[in-house]
């Protein structure tokens, strides 16, 4: 019974948790045209200029909002972190930009998850 009942607790917190921090794919997709991830990602952001830059169209939101808090982390965590110049300036900010706030990350990666993208997952 005891375990019942913080299962429903738990279970209910995390509802109201994900009502919350709903993404929106319209913001996420103002702020992938004002941060301007076409440059580097191409068309659709499914066509890099550059064989060394990913495809990110369709990738898994859940992948491309940690990927992005990764790089926001950048080298102050080696076991989380990321680094790449490219990509740690465009999500941390400058003296003239602010940085993005995670809900921003979970927009963007809920826009870019919901474009049409051509990799290819083998089973």
């Amino acid at each position: 019974m005891k375990f019942a009942l913080i299962t429903a607790a738990l279970l209910s917190s995390l509802g109201s948790a994900s009502v919350a921090n709903a993404a929106s794919i319209e913001k996420g997709q103002a702020l992938v045209e004002k941060g301007n991830c076409a440059s580097c990602h191409g068309a659709g952001l499914n066509a890099p200029v550059a064989p060394a830059y990913p495809k990110l169209a369709g990738q898994p939101a859940d992948y491309l909002y940690y990927a992005l808090r990764a790089y926001q982390v950048g080298g102050s965590n080696p076991n989380f972190g990321r680094v790449n110049a490219i990509m740690v300036s465009q999500v941390q900010g400058t003296p003239d930009v602010k940085a993005y706030s995670q809900q921003d990350l979970q927009d963007m990666a809920a826009y870019i998850a919901s474009l049409p993208g051509t990799m290819v997952i083998k089973k």
